[in-house]
């Protein structure tokens, strides 16, 4: 997959099948888009483009405020881009200039006239441009003077639930991992580097890795303890992470990220992590002694270590 920052290093070609959005957190509703994009690549023998943008429009419309939560980094989309065999990922810096740009001004200058156009493939709320002018309406229009095809694509429900991003953030809130599972069609996730910490769980008996974010701007889910299954120099490992303060043992009021490896003792300093959470254990407690915070994390490891065993059966099954 080539990925393309400027509209000018394009070139240019009409039988393209083109998609835009965020796509944060590439869920099955946007999957379900990108595969009708494909489908449209493969039949009629296109080049499939995805538009997307960097950094994500509401962290730069609300001022970089740290109340914007994203689902996936960039890294993350292309990854999952590219799984999906796509041609081309065209990522426009966002920028409070180019948010005035009209929706006329954005397919004419961009799509029709500098990447080229056959399909467009849309999802079904799809609104672009300044003011979110940019509808189906106008698109139609747009379709009939410039000689492309527009594809709706419709609404994905779960369950008899909407699929989105707005409710994977509430779901990662609350802590209900499972069911964010079931909407991405995969393990939500996050990535970091391993640095160092207080050792603190290492002088409990169960040493973590601690980690550092690599975008300050991803939702972390709810405090409290989780089934993981980490990716750290080619190792694919199990374990049980703690998201929140540690108030047993420190009056640190910051979060902290750590996860302790099952099984696993190597120097991981510096080392690039990769946490994908399988299932939420229990909230974070305050114990009246260290020795009642021992007990619960041995009694949580054979909780995790029972549904890392009950996911993988479900697997070989």
């Amino acid at each position: 997959m080539q990925v393309i920052r400027e509209v000018n290093d394009f070139v240019y070609n009409k039988r393209s099948v083109v998609t835009i959005g965020t796509f944060d957190g590439v869920h099955l509703g946007h999957q379900k888009i990108i595969e009708k994009l494909n489908l449209l690549k493969n039949t009629k023998e296109l080049r499939s483009i995805i538009v997307s943008f960097e950094p994500h429009p509401q962290i730069v419309l609300r001022n970089r405020t740290k109340d914007i939560r994203i689902l996936s980094t960039l890294e993350e989309k292309l990854r999952i881009f590219r799984s999906m065999e796509i041609d081309i990922a065209f990522i426009i810096n966002f920028t409070k200039e180019f948010a005035n740009t009209t929706a006329d001004d954005f397919y004419k200058n961009y799509l029709i006239e500098k990447i080229g156009l056959s399909d467009l493939v849309l999802g079904y709320d799809h609104m672009f441009g300044k003011n979110r002018e940019g509808n189906f309406d106008t698109l139609t229009n747009l379709a009939k003077k410039y000689d492309f095809t527009v594809d709706k694509v419709d609404e994905l429900k779960i369950d008899g639930e909407h699929v989105s991003s707005t409710v994977i953030r509430h779901l990662l809130e609350g802590g209900n991992i499972k069911r964010v599972t079931g909407i991405l069609g995969r393990y939500y996730s996050i990535e970091g580097k391993v640095i160092q910490g207080k050792k603190l769980g290492k002088g409990l008996g169960y040493p973590t890795a601690n980690i550092q974010l690599s975008n300050d701007y991803k939702l972390v889910p709810k405090t409290g303890i989780y089934a993981v299954e980490a990716e750290v120099n080619s190792n694919v490992l199990y374990g049980m992470m703690s998201i929140g303060k540690n108030p047993t043992v420190t009056e640190d009021e910051s979060i902290k990220l750590e996860v302790n490896l099952f099984d696993f003792d190597e120097n991981i300093y510096g080392s690039d992590i990769r946490v994908n959470f399988i299932d939420y254990i229990r909230d974070e407690i305050k114990y009246d002694s260290v020795e009642e915070l021992k007990e619960q994390i041995y009694n949580d490891k054979q909780t995790v270590l029972n549904i890392l065993k009950e996911t993988e059966n479900k697997i070989n099954n």
